[in-house]
C-alpha cells in the first residue's frame, strides 16, 4: 500500500514539488517568489544567472536587495501599503524598471509581479526579463528614425540654402546703400537734405526689419514642433530614462543612486522631450567616467524653486573643462572627439520649451553636476 502524501489531484506532494522545481529551472526569465513581507522564498535558475546570486544566498533575504535607489529603501513600504489597502500599483500590470546586479551596476528589466495564496499565506511571484538587448534594438531603431528625420530637414535646408542667400542679401544690400545715400545727403550744413536723408533711413529700417524676418522664418523651419505637455510622474520619467540610458554600461560597473523628492513628484512636462534630456545627461556622465577611479552616478531631485522642481544630474567623472565651459550650451560646442556638440544645446532648448532652465557646476569632490528646472503640475494654470 503506497502511504505517499497526495494532493488534489491525486499527484504525490514530492511529484508536485519536483516539477516546480524543474519550472524554476527551466524557465526562460528569471522567477523570484517573495511572501508578504518581501522575504525571497524562491529564485529560479534564470534569476542566479541574471543577478549574479546563488539561490542559497538570496532564500530568506528582502528582496530589496535585487533593487536600485530608490526602490530598494521604498519597497517595504510599497508591500505594506498594499497589505493596509489591498491597493494594486504594479500587480498584474507590466512596467519597464531597472535592477541591480550583485557587482553593483543597474540594468533595464521588464517586470511582472502575480499574487497567490498557499494556504492561509500570500505570496508574490514575480517574472523578470532583461530587455537589454531589446533596448539596445529600440535605441538603435530611434536613433535612424532620428538620424533620417535630421538627414531630410539638412536636405530641405541645403535646398533653401541658396534662395535663402540671395533674398538676405537683397535686404542687406539695400540697408548698405539706404545708409551711404544717407551719408552722402548729410551736407556740412545741417538744414539741406535733411527729408531726403530721414526718408533713406527708413528705407533702412524697414530692409533691415525685412531680414530679421527671414532669419526666423527658418527659426520656425527647424524648431522642434509643439510639444505635448501633461502632468506626468517624475519618477517615472526617471525610472525609464535611467533604463535607456543605462544600456551598453553594465561591463563599466556604475553605481547608480536615484534620490527624488516624492513631494515633487507631479510635472507639467512634455514626456519625450524631458526624457530625452534624461538620457543625454545621464550617457554624457557614464562617458566621462569611463577613466574615472569611482563612477558613481546620482539622480535627483528637489522641490524650488518657486512652482519648479530641479533635476540633477551628477557624475564623479574628470569634468568640463575651462575652455568649453562658457560655451557649453552652444551648439557644435564638445569635448569629445567624435562628438557633434549638438546634445546639450538640445537639452537646452527643449528644457526652456518646458518653461525651465539648465546650467551646470563642478562638484567638490570631482565630476560635474548638471541641475535643470521643470514647472510642478499645479503650477499648470
Amino acid at each position: 500500500m503506497n502511504d505517499e502524501p497526495k494532493v488534489s489531484g491525486g499527484m504525490p506532494r514530492d511529484a508536485i514539488e519536483a516539477h516546480l522545481r524543474s519550472i524554476l529551472a527551466t524557465v526562460p526569465d528569471a522567477m523570484v517568489v517573495i511572501d508578504e513581507m518581501g522575504h525571497i522564498v524562491s529564485f529560479s535558475a534564470a534569476a542566479e544567472r541574471m543577478f549574479g546570486y546563488a539561490e542559497r544566498e538570496v532564500i530568506g533575504e528582502n528582496v530589496a536587495m535585487l533593487m536600485p535607489s530608490p526602490d530598494r529603501e521604498r519597497h517595504d513600504g510599497y508591500l505594506a501599503d498594499y497589505r493596509a489597502s489591498g491597493d494594486r500599483k504594479i500587480i498584474g500590470i507590466g512596467r519597464v524598471t531597472t535592477a541591480r546586479h550583485r557587482e553593483g551596476y543597474t540594468f533595464p528589466i521588464e517586470l511582472s509581479v502575480g499574487e497567490a495564496w498557499v494556504g492561509e499565506k500570500r505570496i508574490f511571484t514575480g517574472f523578470i526579463h532583461d530587455i537589454t538587448q531589446r533596448r539596445q534594438a529600440e535605441v538603435r531603431l530611434q536613433d535612424l528614425q532620428a538620424e533620417l528625420a535630421h538627414v531630410g530637414r539638412v536636405s530641405e535646408l541645403a535646398s533653401l540654402a541658396s534662395s535663402l542667400a540671395h533674398e538676405l542679401n537683397q535686404p542687406l544690400t539695400a540697408i548698405a546703400n539706404y545708409c551711404e545715400a544717407a551719408r552722402d545727403l548729410l551736407p556740412p550744413e545741417p538744414e539741406k537734405g535733411l527729408s531726403m536723408a530721414r526718408e533713406a533711413l527708413e528705407e533702412a529700417a524697414r530692409e533691415t526689419v525685412r531680414a530679421g524676418q527671414i532669419v526666423q522664418r527658418l527659426r520656425d523651419f527647424v524648431r522642434p514642433g509643439e510639444s505635448d505637455r501633461r502632468n506626468e510622474s517624475l519618477a517615472r520619467l526617471v525610472t525609464e530614462a535611467n533604463a535607456l540610458a543605462l544600456i551598453g554600461s553594465r561591463e563599466h560597473g556604475i553605481d547608480v543612486q536615484v534620490e527624488l523628492d516624492a513631494a515633487s513628484d507631479e510635472v507639467f512636462v512634455d514626456r519625450i522631450q524631458v526624457q530625452q534630456v534624461l538620457t543625454n545627461l545621464i550617457r554624457n556622465a557614464i562617458d566621462a567616467m569611463m577613466d574615472a577611479p569611482v563612477r558613481s552616478l546620482t539622480i535627483r531631485s528637489e522641490a524650488g524653486p518657486d512652482e519648479f522642481v530641479t533635476v540633477s544630474v551628477e557624475d564623479t567623472g574628470t569634468g568640463i573643462s575651462p575652455d568649453f565651459a562658457p560655451d557649453l550650451f552652444q551648439p557644435f560646442v564638445t569635448s569629445k572627439p567624435n562628438g557633434m556638440g549638438v546634445g546639450l544645446s538640445i537639452c537646452r532648448t527643449i528644457v526652456e520649451g518646458q518653461g525651465g532652465r539648465i546650467w551646470f557646476e563642478p562638484r567638490p569632490d570631482g565630476g560635474t553636476a548638471f541641475h535643470f528646472t521643470l514647472p510642478l503640475a499645479g503650477a499648470a494654470g
